[in-house]
C-alpha cells in the first residue's frame, strides 16, 4: 500500500523530498531509474509517471531540467546494459526459474513472447510499458542478442524515453487540469502501456501457437 501510495502521489513525495534535501533528489531519481531498468528483481517501481513529474518539477523551477534529464538518462542507460549483462551470464538457466518472490515467471514469459515478436525494437517500445521494461533487457542478454546492436538500441531507447516523457512533464504538467487529474493521468500511465504489452504478448504467443512445432 505504501508503494502504490508512492507511485499515485509521486509529486507529494518528491516536492518533499527537494524541501528537505535539496540536491539529493538527483541521486535518489538517478537510483530509482537504474533500480527499476537495471535489477529484474525490481520491476514495480514508478517509471513514467516519475519522468513526466520531474519534468513537471523542473518546469516550475523546483530542480534543473538539464541536469535532470542527464542523470535520468544515464540511469536509463546504464540500467539496461546491467539487465543485459545479468541475462547473458544467466543464459537458459533462466527458463527453469519458477515463478516466486523474488523473480516474476508471467512478467519475463510476456516481455519474452514481445522480444520474439519485435526482435531487437523490443529494446525502445519496452520502454514505455511497465514490467516489460525491467525484464526487456533481461531477455535480450538471454537470447545473446549482438552486444552493439543492443547498445544502439539502447541509446536510442534511453533518449526517447527520458527526454520525451520529462519534456512532456516540463511543458504540460503544471497546466491547472492536467494538475487537476494528476492522479488519473498516472493510473494512465500505468495501465494503458501495460496493457498494449499483454497484446502483444498475447498475439506474439497466439502466432507461435499457430505455426506450431519446427
Amino acid at each position: 500500500m505504501h508503494l502504490i501510495d508512492f507511485i499515485l502521489h509521486v509529486d507529494k513525495y518528491l516536492e518533499a523530498f527537494v524541501t528537505t534535501y535539496g540536491m539529493w533528489v538527483y541521486a535518489l531519481l538517478f537510483l530509482i531509474v537504474f533500480v527499476e531498468t537495471g535489477v529484474v528483481v525490481m520491476p514495480f517501481l514508478p517509471g513514467d509517471s516519475l519522468l513526466f513529474i520531474v519534468g513537471a518539477m523542473c518546469g516550475a523551477g523546483l530542480m534543473s531540467f538539464p541536469l535532470a534529464t542527464a542523470l535520468l538518462f544515464a540511469a536509463a542507460f546504464l540500467g539496461d546494459q546491467c539487465n543485459y549483462q545479468i541475462g547473458h551470464h544467466l543464459g537458459p538457466k533462466v527458463f527453469k526459474w519458477e515463478n516466486s518472490r523474488w523473480f516474476n515467471r508471467k512478467a519475463f514469459d510476456k516481455a519474452h513472447a514481445f522480444y520474439e515478436r519485435y526482435g531487437g525494437i523490443t529494446i525502445i517500445l519496452a520502454r514505455f510499458m511497465p514490467f516489460i521494461r525491467t525484464f526487456a533487457p533481461f531477455v535480450a542478454g538471454v537470447a545473446n542478442m549482438n552486444r552493439t546492436k543492443f547498445v544502439i538500441y539502447n541509446l536510442v531507447g534511453a533518449a526517447i524515453w527520458v527526454f520525451g516523457i520529462c519534456a512532456a512533464g516540463y511543458f504540460f504538467g503544471n497546466l491547472p487540469w492536467v494538475k487537476a487529474n494528476l492522479e488519473k493521468i498516472i493510473w494512465g500511465l500505468i495501465l494503458v502501456p501495460g496493457l498494449l504489452a499483454i497484446f502483444g504478448a498475447w498475439r506474439a504467443g497466439k502466432n507461435e501457437k499457430a505455426a506450431g512445432p519446427v
